[in-house]
């Protein structure tokens, strides 16, 4: 059953308390006859009452968040929208690639070579986005999460389309969205790293059919720094050799990311950089679409390496079917924080991913 989830969104608000004092007081004199001249002392009796003072109670509402980034909402209109997730091709023939630095969040895949990107966009959006490539049957347990995504594609092979029609993922390939979908092939790269469209034409196609996001990860909100050990970065080396590495950028405050030793750029010559890399250390077995096909194994727990704010902690990820979140937990079982903004998930196996912890140089660190 599709669930369509709406936010409230309320402005925080004081209420003063009000201090009330009460005072009183009285007395009798005694009047007394005598056959002297002296006159007895007047005594007076004061009884004050208590002052009371009303308690003072603040309540605040908590500032509403985007569900994706958590950075306070702007727009509420685009807060409550779905998202969309899109496939992107990572060969060298499809570099550089449009909407990577627009994504609340990216997830890495191994696949048959090289790697592949499932790019989610809810805050924001990117006209055109591409290249679009074929899904896989790992997307439908690692997104399903994200509460009826639209899931933007090229398409894929009979058994991988079958299942993602029976899935919670809504089909917004090249062939199901039709004329609407503002699918094109680009002239400046060569097919099959070609294909475009634009998540305007994919959010007005949408229908009712996708709901609004839940929270992925938990971030931290008070304004308070990172904790763990500091590093500059981190290298992977994953299915097909494909090496990328990513360096802490102090004056950005940002990851940033390298394929081999070339910064990795997109189609705007930014390099792509986000607040957060999480890497999940995952089991991948053979896809029942293709055998020679990986499929990450993202439900269940593993090894999770948290790296924001140019600080490492290293825990353990769990989730308990594909409807949940991450959950995050360091080694004294603390939940990880993420810094608001946008995250990398890096899908790797056991050994494919190294840490470059500070004072060392990720050029000079070997690959994993």
């Amino acid at each position: 059953m599709k669930i369509s989830q709406k936010r409230s969104f309320v402005v925080s608000i004081a209420l003063a308390g009000i201090s009330l004092v009460a005072c009183g007081g009285g007395g009798d004199s005694a009047e007394t006859t005598t056959t002297t001249t002296s006159v007895a002392p007047t005594t007076v009796a004061v009884t004050e009452a208590p002052t009371t003072v009303a308690e003072t109670t603040t309540t605040t509402i908590p500032v509403p968040r985007m569900p994706l980034t958590g950075l306070p909402v702007v727009d509420e209109a685009v807060a409550i929208r779905p998202a969309i997730v899109a496939k992107i091709d990572n060969h060298p023939g499809a570099r550089p690639q449009t909407g990577i630095n627009e994504a609340d969040i990216v997830y890495e895949e191994n696949v048959e070579k090289w790697t592949r990107f499932a790019i989610v966009l809810q805050s924001t959006g990117s006209d055109p986005i591409g290249p679009l490539r074929s899904g896989r049957t790992q997307d439908i347990n690692l997104l399903t999460s994200l509460n009826h995504p639209l899931f933007l594609w090229s398409g894929g092979n009979a058994t991988v389309t079958g299942l993602i029609k029976k899935s919670e993922l809504v089909n917004m390939s090249a062939s199901a969205a039709g004329n609407g979908g503002g699918f094109f092939r680009s002239t400046d790269k060569k097919a099959p790293h070609n294909l475009f469209s634009k998540t305007t034409n994919i959010w007005a196609l949408d229908a009712g059919r996708g709901g609004t996001p839940p929270p992925q990860f938990t971030y931290r909100t008070d304004g308070s720094a990172a904790t763990g050990t500091d590093v500059a970065g981190l290298k992977l080396t994953m299915d097909g050799n494909m090496k990328a590495a990513w360096q802490w950028d102090p004056a950005a405050s940002k990851f940033i990311r390298f394929h081999e030793a070339k910064p990795h750029v997109d189609s705007n010559k930014v390099q792509v950089n986000v607040d957060n890399v999480l890497v999940i250390v995952c089991e991948y077995k053979f896809s029942p679409a293709d055998k020679n096909s990986p499929e990450a194994q993202t439900v269940g727990t593993g090894v999770a390496w948290l790296f924001t704010q140019g600080k490492w902690t290293e825990g353990t990820w769990s989730r308990a079917d594909n409807h949940s979140a991450w959950s995050l937990t360091d080694a004294s079982g603390n939940p990880m924080l993420l810094t608001p903004g946008r995250t990398w998930v890096e899908l790797t196996r056991e050994k494919q991913a190294v840490v470059v912890v500070a004072g060392s140089s990720v050029a000079d660190t070997p690959w994993p």
